[in-house]
């Protein structure tokens, strides 16, 4: 079972331009909340309530306004810096103390995820996590992702990154599920050409052990890197949607807290309180 998980929030967000020259891009909107919240929410629909925001330099205490310590919602949220960006692996490495001895979940904050029975497979795999887990997604442009090949009985045969030519169009999401071994694992990799150090890498060496598993997201799922200007407007345009539709709010952190029982009525008023006069907080209201 793993009880901690970690969102991945650096990176300079270049591909937004001029969108993320004075705000990190995990705090602009998506749709009608922070996108930071649709990884956390991610986070606590498996159940867990020990999570480490690893930010920019210097932006930490933006994220602090934004979620505190987490305790308004039940949850415990601790926040580290990383002073430049150096791969996908470094959070491990950053948050050595922090995993400790236990499994962990790591998921990049610009990555939206959705649909139907997602939270009974992410449930799922926590519990049947040994080594690593990687969810999978069909994509009509595998050269632009890391992608894995996989056997007739459904076993990762090989993984590549951004192949030209590709017998496989299974990417590798943002979320992976690791033991506590990744740490350690983190701080054997080189960095790469361009100076990083690659998820890839570390996966490979999971997949070396016999230890590393995937979780197709099918055809019910939405997969959303939301890293350009152009896809989080399109990620904004489906969310609302949906919410249009359904009348219910995706990735809504203090509705999930709410129906966990993390927190109560009462906290769920005083935070609409603090929310103000605003469509969100009337959504709030309707809950409870």
């Amino acid at each position: 079972m793993i009880k901690k998980g970690i969102i991945l929030a650096g990176g300079y967000g270049t591909r937004l331009g001029s969108l993320t020259k004075a705000v990190n891009k995990q705090l602009l909107p998506l749709y009608d909340k922070p996108l930071v919240y649709y990884p956390l929410s991610v986070l606590m629909l498996s159940n867990i309530k020990d999570i480490l925001i690893i930010t920019n330099k210097g932006e930490k205490s933006n994220f602090e306004k934004l979620l505190g310590d987490g305790s308004q919602l039940g949850i415990r949220i601790t926040f580290l810096e990383q002073d430049k960006p150096r791969g996908l692996p470094d959070a491990f490495i950053i948050g050595e103390k922090f995993i400790g001895k236990d499994n962990v979940v790591l998921i990049l904050g610009d990555n939206f995820f959705y649909g139907l029975g997602f939270t009974n497979r992410l449930k799922k795999a926590l519990h049947s996590n040994k080594g690593a887990t990687i969810f999978t997604y069909t994509v009509n442009n595998p050269s632009e992702y890391g992608i894995i090949e996989i056997d007739k009985k459904n076993k990762i045969k090989k993984i590549v990154e951004k192949p030209p030519r590709s017998k496989s169009n299974l990417a590798i999401t943002g979320l992976y599920f690791f033991n506590h071994k990744v740490a350690n694992f983190a701080k054997t990799l080189k960095p790469s050409k361009r100076n990083e150090l690659e998820i890839i890498d570390l996966l490979k060496i999971y997949l070396k052990n016999g230890s590393l598993k995937s979780v197709f997201l099918g055809r019910g799922s939405a997969w959303l890197d939301t890293g350009s200007a152009k896809n989080l407007f399109s990620a904004s345009q489906y969310i609302s949607a949906i919410e249009e539709r359904q009348g219910l709010k995706i990735a809504c952190i203090e509705e999930i807290s709410y129906q966990n029982k993390w927190i109560s009525k009462k906290q769920i008023l005083k935070i609409i309180s603090s929310y103000g006069k605003c469509d969100y907080s009337d959504y709030l209201k309707k809950i409870i």
